[in-house]
């Protein structure tokens, strides 16, 4: 059969089906293949709370969007280009997210009477057959035939069989996109390599979707997207959760120090929990503690101990913990609060994403009680900021809090792998002798206003810890209302001079000066990001600045935000940074605020810079 190959700059798919139609699972392994080829990623897997949402239930269906191509990709885009419908409530849930003339790859097992009123389709209403569909490319397979078919002499139940279907889909779209499968068979290898039988099962009806492919008349397009050009190194495919494991273990060696997480599982920050617990070669000790509590009380007696301590949570597990952070806090020790922000307040939305933690990060504590607070604005990204996160608790003896959020944390984009001798050194100086004459003053503080670390059990640095104020210098229980003062201002004293010592400001694109500065912060980084470049090509004088450091802010990034005659906020909040931005800088930023569980668009935020710049 003769077919047409078309050369493309990037592509958008959506795989959507029921919680159990593997769209996760397939979405990740085309993720995978593509990393692998060359191809510059994004990603945004989407799915329900539930562990088993109602099948064939518009809210049970689980979504898996990846944008890969040969340019840059800074989001998993807008709109698809390509919907893979498992069934009738897939189709409905994610048709508004389908470009107009795009491909809607439907299996049609899944367009059945039943489905179709599950999906609350009206009586006799199809939309695979009735037109309804008109203007968009259709192609229709029935895919738990076909993989019946092809495993009919497997010996495997239909349970089984059916499991496989999204094999079938995968086998297709790589015929589709000229995919090498290489990458998938191994992983099957690995994962079923115990169980021969199934092994077999998902490698024959992989291949039979490929085939597919290669005999359908319905389909007979097939689409190139080379490599991207990008720097040279060595590149992994990696997801938020991952990155923040890796850069708390490169933390743990650059310190010197061994590593203890004390965690209690929460969406969608357990995957942290899980990856740590793979490297207890690496001095990782994992411990998953009775409720969030005790977690954040066992890392603050690890760092006592002289480790470096973390602790991980989403926003309603860091409620829990907030008694605790303001003893760390108070006790000067170094420990770095990982918070994967999720939509809220209470349960919420526990698999939607969300930015709306801001504000609790900054000021949800009791008393005075100043905690830095640094975000990571990508996937690869939180290699790099929580090591940095690491690296101002253990050089500051304090707490840190590192924001990261459910669409980073399950996103996944291509990550250079850095070399050790690149990342930042962390000293690290156990105190060993008295430090005035002849005494130890636990709260005696050097040239960044940090207290010294004693190890518990060397001889004559014994001293006292608590939650009560501190006196200053020998930390003996003091009551005197002039100490408290003075101590209130010097532990934000320490934490404001973090300023001095953590990189200027820079712009992400655009001019210093000019009409419109676009400021963000945490996941809004790839929409900003493509906003601004499209908006800059149109003519419009709009520059991107990307906050890492959110409190205390950057020294210049006041004098930064003076240089524009307006600045505009992107969130997925309700305008939380807007409101520490104009209460810090007395200037009159403007805020588009999203609070609906999913990532802004890059349209959204572009139709805002037009709207100002008219």
């Amino acid at each position: 059969m003769e077919q047409n190959n078309q050369v493309i700059d990037n592509v958008i798919i959506k795989f959507a089906g029921d919680s159990g139609d593997g769209m996760q699972l397939t979405g990740t392994q085309f993720t995978n293949t593509a990393a692998l080829f060359g191809n510059d990623l994004s990603t945004f897997p989407d799915f329900p709370a539930e562990i088993r949402a109602p099948q064939g239930t518009i809210p049970g269906v689980s979504g898996y969007q990846l944008h890969f191509g040969s340019v840059s990709i800074f989001t998993p885009g807008d709109e698809c280009d390509v919907l893979v419908a498992m069934n009738a409530a897939a189709l409905k849930a994610n048709m508004r997210f389908l470009k107009k003339g795009g491909t809607i790859i439907a299996n049609t097992d899944g367009f059945d009477p039943k489905n179709l009123r599950l999906a609350n389709y009206a009586d006799g209403a199809n939309p695979i057959l009735d037109g309804s569909l008109e203007g968009y490319r259709l192609v229709t397979m029935d895919v738990t035939k076909m993989t019946r078919s092809a495993l009919s002499e497997s010996g495997l139940g239909i349970k089984e069989i059916d499991r496989a279907k999204n094999m079938f889909v995968l086998g297709f779209l790589y015929w589709m996109y000229n995919r090498d499968m290489s990458a998938t068979e191994k992983f099957l290898t690995e994962k079923f390599g115990k169980k021969p039988d199934i092994l077999d099962a998902n490698l024959k009806v992989l291949r039979s979707g490929y085939n597919f492919g290669e005999t359908s008349e319905t389909a007979a397009t097939r689409y190139t997207v080379n490599p991207a050009p990008m720097p040279a190194g060595v590149y992994r495919n990696i997801m938020g959760n991952q990155a923040t494991a890796m850069g708390l273990i490169a933390a743990s060696q650059k310190s010197g120090l061994d590593m203890f997480l004390g965690s209690y599982p929460i969406t969608p920050a357990t995957d942290i929990l899980h990856e740590l617990a793979k490297y207890k070669n690496f001095g990782v000790r994992t411990y998953q503690a009775e409720d969030e509590i005790a977690a954040i009380c066992s890392a603050i007696g690890a760092s006592f101990g002289g480790k470096l301590a973390v602790t991980t949570s989403s926003g309603p597990g860091i409620a829990l913990k907030t008694e605790a952070m303001g003893l760390a806090l108070m006790l000067e020790l170094p420990l770095v609060i990982v918070n994967v922000q999720r939509g809220g307040p209470s349960t919420g939305l526990p698999t939607k994403t969300e930015q709306s933690d801001l504000f609790q990060a900054i000021y949800g504590r009791n008393g005075e009680a100043p905690i830095p607070v640094i975000a990571a604005r990508s996937a690869a990204d939180c290699f790099d900021t929580v090591f940095e996160a690491c690296r101002l608790a253990l050089e500051f003896m304090t707490p840190v809090i590192f924001l990261s959020d459910g669409y980073i944390a399950n996103g996944s984009e291509p990550w250079r792998f850095p070399k050790a001798d690149q990342l930042k050194e962390i000293k690290v100086n156990f105190t060993t002798e008295n430090n005035n004459d002849g005494k130890y003053l636990p709260y005696k503080r050097d040239e960044k206003l940090s207290r010294p670390w004693a190890i518990p059990g060397t001889k004559g640095l014994e001293h006292r810890i608590g939650g009560l104020e501190k006196q200053h210098e020998t930390g003996n229980i003091s009551y005197d209302p002039e100490n408290h003062e003075f101590m209130v201002k010097m532990r934000a004293a320490k934490v404001a001079k973090i300023a001095d010592f953590v990189p200027h400001q820079t712009l992400d694109n655009g001019a210093e000066k000019g009409k419109l500065l676009v400021i963000g912060w945490g996941s809004t980084y790839g929409p900003i990001k493509g906003a601004v470049i499209e908006a800059r090509k149109k003519g419009y004088d709009v520059s991107h600045a990307h906050i890492r450091h959110l409190f205390p802010f950057p020294k210049n990034l006041g004098e930064m935000i003076k240089n524009f005659d307006q600045v505009l906020i992107p969130e997925m909040n309700t305008g939380q940074l807007l409101s520490i931005v104009r209460d810090k800088f007395l200037v009159d930023a403007i805020g588009l605020n999203k609070v609906k569980g999913m990532p802004f668009a890059t349209g959204e935020i572009l139709n805002k810079i037009e709207e100002l710049l008219k």
